[in-house]
């Protein structure tokens, strides 16, 4: 079973606001998650983030994978330090015709 720390989307039309969840990498976006870690609310100003870093930490160490955008929340509140080694960018690749 592949787990991921990936964002869960609430709120209304054009005003999202997202959970930190724990999740099954095979269930959907909104679906049912394990654990909630923080949230995060990009419309407000300044950005409200807000992570628990104790269970932040605890999950990453059982080996859960956060996704691109989460690893960034993270870094930014600290729980974690920027790497060095720098990932490839994630690009789509066109299909030839």
């Amino acid at each position: 079973m592949a787990v991921k720390m990936r964002l869960t989307r609430l709120g209304d039309k054009k005003s999202p606001f997202y959970r930190i969840v724990v999740v099954d990498s095979r269930k959907a976006r909104d679906g049912e998650y394990i654990d909630k870690v923080g949230h995060y609310n990009p419309t407000s100003r300044p950005e409200e983030i807000v992570i628990d870093a104790e269970k932040a930490k605890d999950w990453l160490s059982k080996g859960v994978q956060p996704t691109e955008t989460v690893k960034t929340l993270l870094i930014r509140q600290g729980v974690i330090e920027k790497s060095e080694k720098l990932s490839a960018p994630r690009t789509k690749t066109r299909k030839k015709k």
